[in-house]
């Protein structure tokens, strides 16, 4: 199936785009040569390479309400407050990557897109929050990401979708590859625990036996009602994985705080008035011309802005 033939919402409304912007941005930034430089020879592999991202995104995309959420601050989440060693074990951020976001998102504003990050809530959050608004006015949501958590949040007629490798998943698809429904993700998280969020699980439990655990009881909450159930599972080492769950009880319920996505940021937008607006000319010369786009580059850029803003008029 091509990117132009993604299945459409049953309902008149185009469904909601959801980019989880960060992911991409890093991406760029260790895969692309730091000697990719601005003007001013600072490095803007990171910019360049979240570009061409866009570029082909935003060519496959009719419009359509679509937000880019980036984490702002990876070291004071709320989550932080549950837990301080959450993703404790990534380093800081340089001062060139944290530029190079800057950079990206004003790339985006300049686009006439919506952009968003906050200093409480990660992008996650962001994206949560927007696809349960979108959902209550009768929206479908593409979630544009490469990370596991957010198949938490596909819904009926919802996709996850690793854009860069086209690797796309319905609710269906999730539970073939998890084990588990979506709405049980998060709980499956909080048993096996998540390496890449230093979140601890429980020892000896990894994703396949916390999805054998959860088809079986449906949800944390009732393992915890029947602990001794456990013991009587068809797994190998049932006894012990039952005595290991009750003894790490409330260790399992801190991470069950950190795996699930907050759906509910009082200060996002309300009405998802997030549908493209016309694109800055200058500011996006000013930046081509930072960042040292040539003339082809230039030209298919040209292309793109010509069909973001013939939508807008169409929109209008």
């Amino acid at each position: 199936m091509s990117l132009a033939t993604v299945p459409q919402t049953d309902t008149d409304s185009p469904p909601v785009w959801l980019v989880d912007s960060s992911i991409y941005v890093f991406r760029a930034w260790f895969t692309l040569p730091e000697g990719i430089t601005d003007r001013e020879g600072e490095p803007v592999n990171a910019v360049v390479g979240f570009s061409e991202f866009l570029l082909r995104l935003l060519t496959h995309l009719h419009p359509a309400p679509v937000a880019f959420a980036f984490d702002q601050s990876l070291g004071q989440s709320y989550r932080h407050e549950i837990y301080p060693d959450y993703k404790a074990n990534r380093p800081p951020a340089p001062e060139s990557l944290k530029r190079q976001f800057r950079l990206c998102r004003e790339l985006v504003r300049a686009l006439g897109l919506t952009e968003l990050g906050s200093s409480r809530y990660e992008a996650d959050d962001i994206i949560g929050t927007l696809a349960t608004r979108s959902r209550a006015l009768g929206q479908t949501v593409r979630l544009i990401t490469a990370d596991k958590d957010l198949t938490q949040l596909v819904g009926p007629g919802d996709l996850w979708w690793e854009f860069a490798q086209d690797r796309r998943l319905d609710a269906r698809g999730v539970e073939k590859k998890l084990g588990v429904r979506p709405d049980q993700v998060a709980d499956q998280l909080a048993l096996a625990g998540d390496k890449v969020d230093n979140i601890p699980g429980v020892p000896g439990i990894g994703m396949a036996t916390a999805a054998r655990i959860l088809r079986k009881f449906g949800d944390l909450e009732q393992v915890f009602c029947d602990i001794d159930g456990v013991a009587r599972l068809h797994i190998r080492g049932a006894a012990r994985l039952s005595g290991l769950i009750r003894e790490h009880e409330d260790e399992i319920r801190m991470a069950r705080r950190l795996t699930g996505i907050h759906c509910n940021i009082d200060d996002l937008p309300t009405a998802l008035d997030i549908r493209p607006t016309s694109p800055d000319r200058a500011a996006l010369d000013a930046l081509f011309d930072l960042l040292g786009f040539d003339a082809p580059r230039r030209v298919r850029w040209e292309a793109l802005i010509g069909r973001l803003e013939a939508g807008v008029r169409r929109e209008a």
